[in-house]
């Protein structure tokens, strides 16, 4: 089976103290440094989630954008 271009899968081992590391090719490709602070997303049916860095600024914005003629949503 051929792996859709742009698509990525790895393993992390959870430590004692529930931490993970990100694989170095992971942090690499999305650009995540030391002291970076990622979203984490749960959904009990489908699992963790960790969107791009960008994500929660767009959802940060999106939340606090003004409608036309200046009132909020």
């Amino acid at each position: 089976m051929a792996i859709p271009e742009g698509k990525h899968a790895w393993t992390a081992t959870v430590g004692e103290k529930g931490q993970i590391v990100i694989p170095k090719q992971a942090r690499d490709l999305f650009d995540i440094k030391p002291g970076d602070t990622l979203l984490l997303l749960g959904d009990e049916k489908r699992g963790i989630a960790i969107p791009n860095k960008g994500a929660f600024a767009e959802l940060f914005y999106s939340a606090f954008e003004e409608e036309k003629g200046g009132e909020h949503k």
